[in-house]
């Protein structure tokens, strides 16, 4: 059968044509319209599989923009999703780790790919995409530069996570002559730090998989994955990930 998976985000949407393996997929930035670039997501995944609407059996809605299609046939949690696609990757995936625009999670799987348990960082854009990218502007870096700085250089110590107190922070050691490099280091130290919080209550047991739109910066995984102590295994296509569990969810 022909299952679609979609994926609406805060920041893009993604969806994932599947029939037993990957036929075709799409992202489109979400914008202000969720169920217009859910529309969009769809329809290009299907073209880029040669597909018509029609051919497909299941439509599978996820992420925080779930409730905005119709065409849903089904609505599943970005947990869930996130826990299958990364499974269903990588078999021997014990947690989870996924940073999306605007929150962070981090996900216990049992060895059947299912949820064993999670926590979810969705109060302040402390650990998010959205905090990198402000402190990435500070800089006046992308994030792939800030990726690339952060390589090697000596981290400074931080002391807010609030992304509002931690601008201000940075601009005022900028002013102190203080390397841009440094500053990169010690923002994703901010990220790991926050992660390792989250591990409170959620340990990180390897095999651990690395997914969302900051996964596809590999200098910011490495830095995050050296931070924490633990190796951190990045999917091809990681902001896919929970796209393809959906679509998944939508075979079974």
């Amino acid at each position: 059968m022909i299952s679609v998976g979609i994926d609406i985000g805060s920041t893009a949407t993604k969806a994932v044509v599947f029939d037993g393996e990957v036929r075709g997929h799409a992202m489109v930035p979400t914008g202000w319209d969720p169920r217009e670039a859910g529309l969009r997501a769809f329809r290009e995944s299907l073209a880029h599989a040669g597909l018509t609407e029609g051919k497909v059996e299941e439509v599978v809605g996820t992420g925080y923009g779930r409730i905005s299609l119709p065409i849903f046939n089904r609505r599943v949690t970005e947990i869930t999703c996130h826990a299958r696609g990364a499974h269903h990757l990588h078999p021997d995936t014990r947690t989870v780790i996924d940073i999306g625009g605007q929150d962070s999670k981090l996900i216990s799987l049992n060895p059947d790919g299912s949820v064993a348990d999670f926590i979810m960082n969705d109060k302040c854009a402390a650990g998010t995409g959205r905090f990198l990218q402000a402190m990435a502007g500070i800089l006046d870096v992308s994030l792939d530069e800030l990726g690339d700085i952060a390589n090697g250089a000596e981290p400074v110590s931080l002391s807010s996570m609030c992304t509002v107190f931690a601008e201000s922070e940075v601009i005022g050691l900028l002013a102190r002559g203080i390397g841009k490099g440094s500053l990169a280091a010690g923002i994703v130290n901010t990220i790991a730090q926050r992660i390792q919080g989250l591990a409170g209550r959620v340990p990180l047991v390897e095999t651990i998989t690395f997914t969302g739109g900051i996964a596809q910066n590999r200098s910011i995984c490495m830095n995050i994955g050296t931070s924490l102590g633990v190796k951190l295994r990045v999917p091809a296509s990681p902001q896919f990930v929970g796209a393809l569990g959906a679509a998944l969810i939508g075979t079974e």
